[in-house]
């Protein structure tokens, strides 16, 4: 896996229970800009020995972003080249896995009667059944393990009155969701995807929350965690909104098609529908016992031989309402799925940028926040002459505060490292564009033939209602005066 190696990094209690402590604290202003601000000025003079003597003897759980650590050669090997490059095409991609997910045909449950789905991996060679809460817990341990990546969303859960219309859009949304993830760089060699996909006990729920809890989120296991910010190009927020601006372009006209291919799907089935019901009103009209009037017969009513005709004609009709609803279902799997993954996939991107705003650099900011709120309180402390013990105390918050602040920023410069990956992600996926066309193109060209093939052989089985008064056939041309002949 290119920069996503995951090794086990020692853990700082410290630092979560700092950062714990630092949620608690009042909104400060300016939360969400998209730059990093640099900490507080030191402390007063009278105050920097005592200070600079605290954190000598405070173990920083990570190093000052502005003096990284040098790694340990035991620790540590940065693989050659930039980890932060991914060498992905998008058929390398799609090789990972092929996860199926079909619908149990009989519900489950004693009393409240619940759905249940067979999922099926190619490359763990397994099938297991899973519950759409299943795959709740298993995307909220995604989040939690990698909340730096795109995380798909899943389908929203109906309470009452899933029909089946329903079920089934949610059992594509899911085998979405599932194949997105499996795919994906990092989480394809996690095991809790393993875990996901392969266990076979009654309690996949409980092992994947235990899993969870062992283990801390991707910045506390990747040995790259703490120098991302030497991988990261100087113009990093410069290409950074480029980019988010490029995919919500992206997003868009790529909703506006899945909407118009989804038309384009719905008029195929009501073109079948309406194919079979035009084809059995002609059945049922030469199928007619009604007896023949007398007058009727003066002219030589033509109309015995014309049922006869006309009575025959559904079979081709349902063949070409066979071939439409063929054609939308084609459509429908091959484009309109894809595009609803690409949608998919967009959107998860979307949800991290705005998890990287609000989630890192807002926490970030709090910290900073805190921090200086703390400074002001060192110096009253200071011109008070308070006592000995009150002044230690609060210098050790400080310490504490300031290695807050330090991990908040090289979280704040992995998560950038991690959306910098995800982007170049996203744009592996974007050759997805030509399988969708040359799907639909194609579905296009093979459905237009198969019908065109139909309407040729029902033809001549139209020539016997072309007759002229001595019985030979008419020529076939459509009256120019709407239905009077002149």
């Amino acid at each position: 896996m290119t920069g996503g190696a995951m090794d086990p990094l020692p853990t700082a209690p410290g630092a979560a229970a700092a950062e714990a402590e630092v949620d608690e604290e009042a909104d400060p202003p300016a939360a969400g800009r998209l730059f990093t601000p640099e900490p507080p000025g030191k402390p007063p003079c009278a105050l920097q020995c005592n200070t600079k003597r605290k954190r000598e003897n405070t173990h920083s759980p990570v190093p000052p972003v502005s003096e990284p650590r040098a790694p340990d050669a035991g620790q540590m090997q940065v693989p050659p080249g930039n980890p932060l490059l991914l060498s992905l095409t998008l058929q390398e991609l799609l090789a990972r896995d092929a996860v199926q997910v079909e619908l149990v045909p009989e519900k489950k449950g004693l009393f409240l009667k619940h759905v249940e789905y067979e999922v099926s991996s190619q490359r763990f060679k397994s099938c297991v059944y899973r519950r759409y809460n299943d795959f709740v817990v298993f995307h909220e341990t995604l989040l939690h393990k990698f909340p730096y990546r795109m995380v798909p969303a899943l389908p929203p859960k109906r309470m009452l009155g899933a029909d089946r219309e329903f079920i089934e859009a949610r059992r594509r949304a899911l085998k979405r969701f599932i194949n997105l993830v499996a795919r994906h760089p990092p989480f394809s060699e996690d095991t809790i995807l393993k875990l996901f996909l392969s266990f076979s006990g009654p309690d996949v729920q409980n092992k994947l929350k235990e899993s969870a809890q062992c283990l801390g989120d991707e910045f506390m296991n990747c040995r790259l965690a703490a120098r991302a910010k030497d991988f990261l190009p100087a113009d990093i927020q410069t290409q950074f909104a480029m980019s988010r601006e490029l995919i919500r372009n992206i997003y868009n006209s790529f909703h506006k098609l899945r909407d118009r291919a989804e038309r384009m799907v719905s008029r195929a089935i009501d073109n079948a529908a309406d194919l079979l019901i035009f084809g059995k009103e002609l059945s049922a009209l030469g199928s007619d016992t009604t007896p023949l009037p007398s007058w009727a017969s003066l002219n030589s009513s033509t109309w015995g031989s014309l049922k006869q005709a006309l009575k025959g004609l559904s079979v081709e009709f349902a063949l070409l309402a066979d071939k439409a609803a063929q054609q939308g279902k084609q459509e429908e799997n091959d484009v309109v799925e894809k595009l609803n993954l690409f949608l998919d996939l967009l959107q998860s991107y979307k949800d991290l940028c705005e998890r990287h705003e609000k989630g890192v650099l807002h926490k970030h900011q709090r910290a900073l926040h805190k921090y200086s709120l703390m400074k002001r309180q060192m110096v009253s402390a200071a011109v008070q002459s308070r006592e000995p013990e009150s002044v230690e105390q609060l210098e050790s918050r400080i310490v504490e505060q300031e290695n807050v602040i330090q991990t908040m920023e090289l979280r704040s410069h992995f998560s950038l490292y991690c959306l910098h990956q995800e982007t170049q992600l996203v744009h592996v996926y974007l050759p997805l564009t030509s399988h969708i066309l040359g799907a639909f193109v194609n579905s296009q060209i093979q459905g237009h033939k198969e019908m065109s093939k139909v309407w040729n052989d029902l033809q001549p089985k139209l020539r016997c209602l072309f007759v002229g008064p001595h019985g030979a056939p008419a020529p076939q041309r459509p009256p120019q005066d709407g239905l009077s002949a002149h």
